[in-house]
C-alpha cells in the first residue's frame, strides 16, 4: 500500500465513488483513507454544449470509503486549461456486490 504522506501539502485530485471530482491541497489523512482537503474545488464536467464549472468549495473531508482514485496534480498544467472548455459525460458512480 502506498502511503498518503508523500502526497501532504500537494495538490491532488480525487475521484470518488459518485463520480465527482475534487481538487484540492491534502493537508491530512489517515489510515482508513479519510482525507482533508483544503482550497477545494468541485471540476463538474458537462457534455457538449452545456459550459463546464469549478465550484469553490474550500476545507472539505472525503471520506475514505468514497475515495476511488487520488493522484497528484501537475500545477503547471492544470494551470494552462480552461476548465470550463472541458467536455465529457458523467464517469457515473460504482458497485459494490
Amino acid at each position: 500500500m502506498v502511503h498518503m504522506n508523500i502526497l501532504l501539502e500537494k495538490k491532488v485530485s480525487v475521484l470518488t465513488n459518485d463520480g465527482r471530482i475534487l481538487i484540492g491541497k491534502l493537508v491530512a489523512c489517515d489510515g482508513s483513507m479519510n482525507l482533508v482537503l483544503q482550497d477545494t474545488v468541485e471540476r463538474v464536467i458537462r457534455p457538449g454544449g452545456e459550459e463546464s464549472s469549478e465550484v469553490p468549495i474550500g476545507v472539505y473531508i472525503v471520506r475514505g470509503d468514497t475515495v476511488c482514485v487520488v493522484g497528484r496534480v501537475d500545477e503547471e498544467l492544470d494551470a494552462q486549461i480552461d476548465w470550463t472548455k472541458v467536455h465529457g459525460d458523467a464517469i457515473g458512480g460504482t458497485y459494490h456486490t
